[in-house]
């Protein structure tokens, strides 16, 4: 059983969280409750020890590293004269600031609009004004619940409408990939796990990798080519975090069908952070509940154990010495150092090739068009050249359907 998170790293994490969006944070205090009170959260005593300290430090927003009711958040926004978001609010607060894509702003919309509709169904209260195309750190509105209710019914069916649009891009896009093909390896991980600055280490790439939670939030996809020449799309995705939203899993569904459709899946870890098998739980839940059952047992999954360098020496040796790719598919590296890369490279290349069978097509020598689709669709193992020079013998490697697919094009 995975224990919870400690008392300070769940601290040290909300203000990860709010500091990504540049709040200027006065304290960040753990709270014992022995009981969750329906009108207020907090018991009494809280209430009267926040209220001082607000008032005579100007202070003018509250978060709650948990899940308020509408009422709940309504009530202590009374008590304390003060905005009060909970943990879900921030997440699609950071979300909505962070997206730059048309797709990537129109799901965090999408989030944020599911998220008011169940509020405002659940108690009957006002919009909040939005912030940016739709955040919660803005004051009350003045519209009526039915209309309000109208209001964001309309949006809700508006974006979900384009979004599908975007799901058929995205399904045309991933056709003429397999008409190619390429395999497609999706990076997965908990946010800052180290996942941009693995992308641009084995691609060579400068995807903004900054030690900031959900840093990325929009995927990015490069063309990579592991060691036995093969060329594959490397996806790196949006980090995923405990409690992550409902309403976000959801919204973000059409970009993360990419995690669904990879041929091989690289869920990068912290192995520094004192949470790491917490956190690895964590995506695990997340890659459950899009349909990926036991996916980390399957033989399309590595685990990357990342950020080596900063263990000391003795436990750095012991961890590469154990996770050396053979292990559970678990390989230790550092993204940041590059330690590891070519391992993990290899690891990849045998992977996808695991599957793979050989087989050995004869084409004529001045046919460069059949040439070109066989090194498109398989792993060249060697080639031979008839006595005459007319025909040639490509030994070659590939997945079953990939061969299949190369023996139709070739007999036309």
């Amino acid at each position: 059983m995975v224990q919870k998170k400690s008392i300070e790293s769940r601290k040290s994490e909300i203000l990860g969280l709010a500091l990504a969006i540049d709040l200027d944070v006065f304290d960040v205090q753990a709270v014992n409750l022995k009981e969750i009170r329906a009108s207020l959260y907090f018991s009494k005593s809280h209430i009267l020890n926040w209220k001082k300290l607000i008032d005579e430090n100007e202070i003018d927003l509250l978060i709650v590293d948990g899940t308020l009711s509408a009422i709940q958040q309504r009530n202590l926004e009374k008590e304390l004269q003060v905005k009060v978001i909970d943990r879900t609010a921030l997440i699609l607060e950071i979300f909505g600031d962070r997206a730059k894509t048309a797709e990537g702003k129109l799901q965090v919309e999408l989030a944020h609009l599911t998220y008011q509709r169940s509020r405002l169904v659940k108690s009957w209260t006002h919009l909040e004004r939005q912030r940016g195309g739709g955040g919660f750190l803005g004051g009350p509105g003045e519209k009526q619940k039915e209309l309000d209710r109208r209001f964001l019914d309309e949006k809700i069916i508006k974006i979900k409408k384009e979004l599908e649009k975007v799901k058929n891009t995205r399904s045309l896009q991933r056709e003429k990939r397999q008409k190619v093909p390429y395999d497609v390896v999706v990076l997965v991980g908990y946010t800052n796990a180290g996942k941009s600055t693995l992308f641009n280490a084995l691609t060579n790439e400068n995807v903004m990798a900054e030690d900031m939670l959900f840093a990325t939030l929009d995927p990015t996809l490069r063309k990579l080519k592991l060691p036995s020449g093969r060329e594959v799309i490397l996806s790196d995705t949006v980090g995923f975090i405990s409690d992550l939203p409902h309403e976000l899993v959801m919204s973000f569904r059409a970009t993360l069908e990419e995690v669904l459709e990879a041929d091989l899946i690289v869920h990068v870890r912290d192995i520094s952070g004192e949470n790491q098998k917490e956190e690895r739980q964590d995506v695990l839940d997340v890659l459950h509940h899009l349909g990926l059952e036991n996916i980390e047992h399957q033989s399309n999954y590595i685990e990357v154990l990342n950020k080596i360098d900063l263990l000391e020496e003795e436990k750095r040796e012991n961890i590469i010495k154990k996770y050396d790719g053979r292990l559970n598919s678990a390989l230790a590296i550092s993204a940041a150092a590059k330690l590891g890369i070519e391992n993990l490279l290899e690891l990849m290349d045998e992977k996808l090739l695991q599957n793979a069978k050989e087989a050995v097509f004869e084409v004529a020598s001045f046919d460069g068009q059949k040439q070109s689709l066989i090194y498109k669709f398989s792993h060249v193992l060697k080639k031979t050249i008839s006595d005459d020079g007319q025909k040639i013998q490509f030994f070659v490697q590939a997945e079953p359907h990939k061969l299949e697919k190369l023996q139709k094009l070739l007999k036309k």
